[in-house]
């Protein structure tokens, strides 16, 4: 039999009765794929350790569990895994019972290609930080204005981000037609001096 660890034989215990047998059946099958894995408690759910790096995961939740492999992204899975933009669990989708899982020949062969990632000391690809791009959306009554005076829209176009943002907050909430142009009027004349919107309190 293989080595337990006290805190997943908990956590199996106390999931729902659907996620019980599915979740000791992974189980088994991992330590039988790989029988020198080892099981660590990490982030409140059953990872699998091999060669000192994770090998898979699984987790229970209300109404489905979930088996992902570490390295997913390198595997050849001819399309088992649902892999995306995802790393670390999930992804063989939400399992509500054995019918989910696929054969046991399909996952030994995943279980045995992500052994060998971990053999050769292969490391999980760092996940790629999206750069979204921040746009501020500036009125048109206001890009008019900044148009009529050419030197005061290069100045606003270099101020950061949030001291336009707060210029642009400034004018858009202005309860009246009058009190908006008194603001953009006055907004005009500290950009054409390199004034941020609350260059006052900074100067405090």
């Amino acid at each position: 039999m293989f080595n337990k660890n006290i805190k997943i034989d908990t956590y199996i215990i106390d999931a729902e009765d659907f996620a019980q047998p599915v979740m000791n059946h992974l189980r088994a099958l991992v330590h039988e794929v790989c029988p020198d894995v080892e099981e660590a408690w990490k982030w409140s759910f059953p990872n699998f350790m091999y060669k000192g790096q994770i090998l898979c995961s699984m987790a229970a939740f209300k109404h489905h569990c979930s088996f992902g492999f570490w390295k997913a992204s390198l595997l050849e899975t001819a399309g088992v895994l649902n892999i995306k933009d995802r790393e670390g669990m999930g992804h063989l989708g939400k399992i509500t019972g054995l019918q989910d899982l696929p054969s046991d020949a399909v996952l030994k062969k995943i279980i045995k290609a992500a052994m060998k990632l971990n053999e050769d000391g292969i490391k999980a690809p760092p996940k790629q930080k999206v750069d979204v791009k921040k746009e501020l959306e500036i009125p048109e009554y206001f890009t008019l204005k900044l148009n009529e005076q050419p030197q005061v829209k290069t100045q606003f176009e270099g101020f950061s981000y949030s001291s336009k943002k707060e210029y642009i907050e400034w004018i858009v909430e202005a309860k009246t037609e009058a009190t908006r142009n008194k603001r953009m009027n006055q907004a005009l004349e500290w950009i054409s001096e390199g004034k941020t919107r609350n260059w006052k309190y900074k100067n405090c």
